[in-house]
C-alpha cells in the first residue's frame, strides 16, 4: 500500500525523519549511512551495508514501524575495507 499524505495522517516529511531516527537507534540496525526516502507513495531505503543480513534487517525495522507501506529496499551490499598500513608521524 503506498504512503500518502491524507489530512490527519503523518507528512511524509514527518515519516523519513521518523524512519531515519529509527534505523539509527535501533540495536538490530543502528545505521546511519542509510537512506529513507518515500517516491511515489513508496518507502526507499538506499545506501550501502556489509551484508545481506544488515540489508533484511533494515527492511524488517521499517516494515514494524509501517507495516502496509511499500517498500523497496534499495541498499547495497558492500565489501568492508580493510585498513592500509599505519602511518609513522615524525
Amino acid at each position: 500500500m503506498p504512503v500518502t499524505h491524507e489530512p490527519g495522517s503523518t507528512p511524509p516529511q514527518y515519516l523519513v525523519a521518523r524512519l531515519r531516527r529509527a534505523l539509527a537507534e535501533d540495536p538490530r540496525t543502528a545505521e546511519l549511512g542509510v537512506q529513507v526516502h518515500i517516491r511515489g507513495g513508496v518507502v526507499v531505503l538506499d545506501g550501502e551495508v556489509t551484508s545481506a543480513e544488515r540489508k533484511q534487517r533494515l527492511e524488517d525495522a521499517v516494515r514494524e514501524l509501517v507495516p502496509d507501506a511499500a517498500i523497496h529496499n534499495e541498499v547495497r551490499v558492500g565489501t568492508p575495507v580493510q585498513p592500509g598500513p599505519s602511518e609513522e608521524l615524525r
